[in-house]
């Protein structure tokens, strides 16, 4: 009876029983292979138990997949050093006369810790552990602190070296080392929108903003920023290896975890048990996501056997949609997506299918990886869902609803991020165009 059914109904078919794995409390890579499974079966003539032995062993040695786990654990070893806090200290006397004043500690930490974790919840624990109670107690406003850590948090999945951009790269086949580099520009970008609407609410509303009692000479301030240099020397050391073509992304990985080590080390509170439960996290978080990678590749595979991404894609075009127009269209599907799933659980899902319609479109899928990261980054402050709201609620214990109300003008401005790359897409491409091949 399925022989008569459109590729349109096939897939509400599939996605109901996906959406119903997930509602019944299923792992989402479970999820993803039972259905991936039920398609091939149902849907197409392969043999489905040699295509998903065949799959999950040739997928289960990627050697750019190997760059996931030692990132991974590059963060978690950073996290239980001492370093962010010089991080903190380094920035704070350089603030003190911008408008906005010591709120930029958070932008600026969570930029620089992102260059050195991939992740955003590592990113907004532990910006938020050090900048939080510190800004609560000078008294800036509530609304502003938890906005700015959980909007610039969100830059942990954007600013390289990104763990969503490595799992993008996997499941498009995308040069990492390129995404990395792409991902560079638009960073800033952000970092720069976030700054500016900080100062403009100080310039609108000053009295808001405490001023600084301690005074910095210029001595003290270089001084201070000396508890920079390591974190400044862990992100030359990882970015600038892949971006001179010296390492690839996953030697640079490699050298990331030497260098944190060695760091966090030095930095004297960073020992054998600290170590032992960096590797244990990490092993955890990565054996998670390559789990959710192993099913995302078998639904690959079985969406190609059943021909239906190629057909939708087909169907879409019918509606003569301009790029601009589809991707209007996503956004929109995207945010919603990720209302209700994690950022690595909408990246794998949706790439298999979504992928043929946008190299269709004739859009760059270097450059719609960054903008597919950027979507994502919206939904991670927004609720149900949004981890770095859970990861914020959880280190400060303020209500979820009140997180989420003082991200909201954020999530507009990474919209807007998004939009200013469509509109100028050299952001995204002109440092991998200028790094070449």
């Amino acid at each position: 009876m399925f022989d008569t059914l459109s590729d349109p109904m096939i897939f509400m078919i599939l996605l109901g029983l996906l959406l119903s794995l997930l509602a019944a409390g299923v792992w989402v890579a479970v999820s993803l292979t039972i259905m991936a499974f039920f398609a091939i079966a149902v849907f197409s003539n392969a043999p489905e138990g040699l295509v998903l032995a065949t799959t999950l062993w040739g997928h289960s040695h990627s050697w750019p997949l190997a760059a996931l786990p030692l990132f991974i654990l590059m963060g978690e070893i950073l996290l239980r050093s001492r370093l962010s806090e010089d991080m903190f200290s380094g920035l704070a006397p350089w603030l003190g006369r911008v408008p906005g004043r010591l709120l930029h500690v958070n932008i600026l930490g969570c930029a620089i810790f992102a260059a050195v974790s991939g992740s955003s919840a590592a990113t907004a624990a532990t910006i938020g552990r050090m900048s939080v109670p510190e800004l609560l107690e000078r008294g800036y406003p509530e609304k502003l602190i938890l906005g700015t850590l959980a909007g610039s948090a969100t830059l942990g999945l954007l600013i390289p070296p990104s763990i969503i951009l490595i799992v993008y790269g996997v499941a498009t086949e995308q040069s990492i080392a390129r995404l990395f580099v792409a991902g560079v520009l638009p960073g800033i970008l952000l970092v720069g929108l976030f700054a500016g609407y900080v100062m403009i609410k100080a310039k609108l509303n000053p009295a808001s903003i405490p001023t600084e009692s301690q005074q910095y000479t210029f001595g003290e301030k270089m001084r201070a920023s000396k508890r920079l240099i390591p974190v400044m020397l862990l992100i030359g050391g990882v970015i600038g290896s892949i971006y001179t073509g010296v390492a690839s992304p996953t030697d640079a990985a490699a050298l990331g975890v030497l260098l944190a080590t060695l760091l966090a080390a030095a930095s004297g509170n960073f020992g054998r048990k600290a170590f032992i439960d960096a590797l244990m996290s990490a092993t955890k978080t990565s054996c998670m996501i390559a789990f959710i990678l192993l099913g995302a590749a078998f639904l690959s595979i079985a969406m190609g056997f059943t021909g239906i991404p190629r057909n939708l894609a087909n169907w879409i075009s019918t509606f003569d949609l301009s790029p601009y127009a589809l991707l209007a269209v996503l956004t929109i599907f995207f945010v919603i997506l990720g209302c209700f799933l994690d950022g690595i659980s909408v990246v794998v899902l949706t790439t298999s299918i979504i992928l043929p319609m946008v190299e269709a479109a004739g859009i760059d899928p270097l450059w719609f990886g960054i903008y597919l990261v950027l979507v994502v980054e919206m939904s991670q402050i927004t609720p149900p869902v949004g981890f770095n709201l859970f990861v914020i609620q959880g280190l400060t214990g303020i209500n979820i609803l009140r997180v989420a109300s003082a991200a909201m003008p954020f999530f507009f401005l990474l919209l807007l991020g998004a939009l200013i790359i469509t509109i100028f897409p050299t952001i995204v491409t002109y440092l991998p165009n200028a790094m070449g091949n």
